[in-house]
This record gives C-alpha cells, structure tokens and sequence, in this order.
C-alpha cells in the first residue's frame, strides 16, 4: 500500500535501525509515508522491530556496517526493491571502551572507529551516488547520527570522542561538496537519550541513567523518538535550506 505524508513516495536506509534511536526514525519516516530499508546486525531482530508496519514499504536487512560490501549491498536492496534512495540515516554506533587512556587497545580504537566513522564515510560513498542517479525525488537528504562528544570532550572515552568528532567534520566536508547538487547532509548530536545501547554502558543501573538526566539544563533524558524527530526533520523538505549543520538535540547541554 502506497504511503501518504510528507514523505510519501520516497526511500530511506536506516542503519542500527532494530532499536533506540534507529527504529524510533524508521518508525517516523514510515508514518510519514516513506519505504524503508531497516539494517542492523540481526535480521530477525530487525524484522520484529517492524513488526506491525506497512510491509510493502519496510524491508528488514542483516548487516554489518563495518563489512566492506555493507553499504552498497544496503543501496541496492534499496533501489531494487523501491526504485531509488532519497534519504540515508547513518545511524549505526557503539560506545567503545570506557577506561584510561594506557588500558584503551590498538584493537579498542580500530573497532570503535569502523562502526562510528568508518561506516559513515563508505556509507556516503555508496548512497550519494544512487540520489544523483535519482529513481526517486531529485537530490537527497543524509544525516549521520553524531553526539554531544563530538562537540566536546568525555574522560575515559578516546575513540568514542575521536570518531564522533570525526562524524560532524566528514558531514561538513561532503555537506559542501554536493550542496550544489540537491544533498543535503547533516549530523544531529544527541546528549543522553533512554536507549539499550546507554543502558548497556551504565550495566543498567538506573540511578545512573537517572543521574545522568538530572544533569541535563531540562532535568531528564531524552526519549529516541525525540532525537527521531529532529533527524527526521532534516530529511523533509521544511529543511530544504539546511546543509552542514551539527545539530545538537541534548536539552540544553551545549548551551551551557
């Protein structure tokens, strides 16, 4: 069934998109009529994930964003299946490892990098190519999923810093090499946000999480449907003069 929306008629990639942040965004775009390739490293988590959602216009994919085939293999189950690529999430992330800087591995950094950074760039190299070639609506909209540490700096947390850092500059970069060609691309940084992946880092103690909202200027952490609804935003053309930007969504933590 055709979708209906701001979005209709357009195709996204979502990557990490089986839970948090991810799945909050597949949710939205698909409400707002887009099809949508989910990816994410367990395809039958992914396809419970969307469970639920128009399934001529969601299409569940196993993947490794740090495999070197990934993101290509992600464009052309895109365009196969729903005959083009408008819009690219970038989405895909992992913490990496909290300890000093002597106890942090060659091996800690490297892998930290290829799933943070690494897997953005050669995932802008794949879909940049398919929005010129159009089968969609002319041009495109990217947002690589960023954070607060890659506007400032966090103890004990080297290559998650280095690479999200690295994230808001590779999207300035490409941001003004196709801004005369109809893509966008941008990065929103979120502070904390109530997902598995910070609930894995804090070992789930809640009065951690609960801590680290009470230090936000708003006193609580973010849902990822409220980070969604800023990247989300940046795909829809009431964004169509926003390009370059790193777009904190962390209730106030920059301002301060």
């Amino acid at each position: 069934m055709a979708g209906t929306g701001a979005l209709a008629g357009r195709t996204a990639i979502v990557t990490g998109g089986a839970s948090g942040i991810g799945l909050a965004t597949v949710r939205r775009l698909h409400d707002l009529g887009a099809s949508v390739v989910v990816a994410d490293l367990d395809e039958a988590r992914c396809r419970a994930a969307i469970e639920g959602l128009d399934a001529d216009r969601v299409e569940a994919v196993a993947a490794d964003v740090t495999a070197p085939d990934a993101a290509a293999v992600l464009v052309a189950r895109a365009v196969d299946r729903f005959g083009g690529l408008d819009i690219a999430v970038n989405n895909a992330g992992t913490p990496g490892t909290y300890a000093a800087l002597p106890d942090q591995t060659l091996a800690d950094w490297q892998a930290t990098l290829a799933v943070n950074l690494t897997s953005v760039f050669t995932g802008m190299q794949a879909q940049v190519p398919a929005m010129l070639a159009g089968g969609g609506v002319p041009g495109g909209a990217i947002v690589n999923v960023a954070s607060d540490a890659g506007l400032m700096g966090f103890a004990r947390l080297p290559a998650y810093v280095a690479s999200k850092h690295g994230v808001i500059g590779l999207t300035k970069a490409v941001a003004l090499e196709y801004a005369r060609k109809g893509i966008r691309v941008n990065a929103v940084c979120p502070g904390s946000v109530r997902t598995p992946m910070l609930a894995g880092f804090t070992g789930g103690d809640e009065a951690a999480l609960e801590a680290m909202g009470a230090g936000t200027p708003i006193g609580r952490l973010a849902s990822p449907d409220e980070i969604a609804a800023a990247i989300v935003w940046l795909c829809t053309d009431d964004a169509v003069f926003v390009t370059g930007t790193a777009m904190p969504v962390d209730g106030g933590v920059m301002a301060t």
